[in-house]
Order: C-alpha cells, then structure tokens, then sequence
C-alpha cells in the first residue's frame, strides 16, 4: 500500500524503536509505524486509520510513547559544510485549537487565523537537522540561538534578511562558521555577502515543500505542540531515508 515502509528504510529505523515484550503478544512494529505513516501522510483523525494496521489506539499510544522516549529526535548524520536556517507557518484547525491551555501549545494567533511556525536547519543536501515550533506571529529568528548552537568551525550559514542581526552573525563568528546573510536596505555598516553562495538557500525552502506534501503537516490538528512536532520530524525521518535510499 501507499505509504508503506520500504525494506530499506524499515531496516534503517528499526533498531531506533524501543522493544520490551509483556505478557500479551505485541501487534508488529512495521506493522504499527506503516499505519502511522498513513496518519501523516493523509492527515486523517486517527479514528479512520485502516483495520489492516491494527488498533487505531495501539498505533496512536506507541506513537506517543515513542515519542516520549525521544524516538523521533534520534540525530542522523548530516554535511556540516552549509547549514541553512528558515521558518514555515501553518495553519491551525480548529480541531487542533479547542483546548483549553493553548496559550502553552505553540498556537498564535495573527490576521490570518491560528498558526504555529516550523524553525528548520538543513545541511547542504537539504535533510534535516534541528527543528522547532513557536506560535505563529513569533519573530523568525527567536529560537537562533538554540538551533545554531551546535554549528561546526569553518560552516557557512545561509539565512534570508530575517536573520540579518549582528548578534546572530557574531553567534555563528563564535563558533568559527561564516553567515552568508544579504544585509537589510537599512543597515548601515557594510558586510561580507556572496549572491552567488547564497543561491544555494533553495534547499530549505525545498524541504519545507517536501514535508508539507503530509497532510498531517501542512495542517495542525493536533492540540499538543508535542505531538505536532513529532509529526514534523517523523516527515523529515522520511525524507532522510528516501536521500539515503537513493544514494549508491
């Protein structure tokens, strides 16, 4: 079916699920976390996932469990060499507002409606390093110093005029890495900026496409940040594997 586990990418990512067999037979993991692929790439309520993946709330509990155990932010290997930071907003459905404490879920609301945005590193390949939500109306560049925290001597961040700050480009001096940013209209002070390097900056936006082809995450309809976030980064765990896949 669509959607499915290759045998690859399920020999990649079986040895990240936890396995710790109780007294009651345990329904398959490929089993489970094929029916949770269909859930992010339909973006159905998980009440209509298909019998043949098991118990919707089996898959839903391991879901969240593994989540819980840090499943999804297993680090994968990346090109260090240009990293590249960008945000998304999504919107809110009304499903994923009507809770009560909202105001701690990462929603945020703007002339648009309810959003949360997506904060995104990639590496040079386009694949995923750090992701983040805030709520929606949050400046690009306030989770900066959490995400570019880890950037390796000698890297070159690529970022849009949203980031063109001298504390952001000082952060990344301090780590060795150089920030290929274009300056704003109304900075003063004349920077180092090659157009031709930050050509490359595509890529981030070409992720964002790629993981907003789930519906689960072009549309929040989850209530916990959490679980929203854990969708996102199980959508960039697929594409992490498909890149891999496809190299020789």
């Amino acid at each position: 079916m669509r959607y499915e586990l290759t045998d690859f990418e399920w020999a990649a990512i079986r040895s990240f699920l936890p396995n710790k067999p109780r007294g009651i037979p345990r329904v398959d993991d490929r089993r489970v976390l094929n029916g949770i692929f269909w859930v992010l790439r339909s973006g159905a309520p998980w009440r209509d996932l298909p019998v043949s993946y098991g118990p919707r709330t089996t898959c839903y509990n391991r879901f969240v469990r593994w989540r819980q155990a840090g499943v999804w932010d297993r680090a994968a290997g990346h090109d260090a060499a240009v990293q590249m930071i960008d945000t998304s907003v999504v919107r809110v459905h009304q499903h994923g507002a009507c809770i009560a404490d909202n105001n701690h879920q990462d929603i945020g609301r703007s002339r648009g409606g309810l959003t949360s945005k997506i904060h995104a590193v990639v590496d040079t390949n386009g694949l995923p390093v750090h992701l983040a939500l805030t709520p929606g109306e949050a400046h690009d560049n306030r989770l900066c110093s959490v995400l570019l925290s880890a950037l390796l001597p000698q890297t070159m961040l690529l970022a849009d005029r949203g980031y063109d700050a001298n504390w952001i480009r000082e952060l990344a001096r301090q780590q060795g890495a150089w920030a290929n940013i274009p300056p704003k209209r109304n900075r003063k002070d004349p920077i180092c900026f090659s157009p031709y390097l930050y050509r490359a900056r595509n890529l981030i936006e070409r992720f964002f496409n790629k993981i907003k082809q789930c519906r689960r995450v072009a549309t929040r309809y989850d209530k916990l940040a959490a679980n929203y976030l854990a969708f996102v980064k199980l959508a960039s765990i697929r594409i992490w594997l498909r890149a891999n896949e496809s190299t020789p």
